[in-house]
């Protein structure tokens, strides 16, 4: 192998090695991300279910008056 091919073989080596490290760092962003956006969405489901649950206690209140 020539020394030019060796040289460009090496600088091609060292691009993909950066890619790769670009792209791990991108995706340990984004799992952290996502457990983020997880933890967020269960806290929303939490407090919907709170907020249907005080609903539906209040509506049989209501209907408990009526009678």
């Amino acid at each position: 192998m020539e020394n030019a091919d060796l040289k460009s073989l090496e600088k091609r080596l060292e691009t993909l090695l950066q890619a790769f490290a670009h792209l791990q760092e991108e995706n340990r962003a984004l799992r952290q991300q996502q457990s983020h956006l997880m933890a967020e969405r269960a806290s929303l489901i939490e407090r919907s279910e709170l907020a249907r649950s005080r609903v539906e206690s209040m509506i049989s209140r209501l209907k408990s008056m009526e009678v």
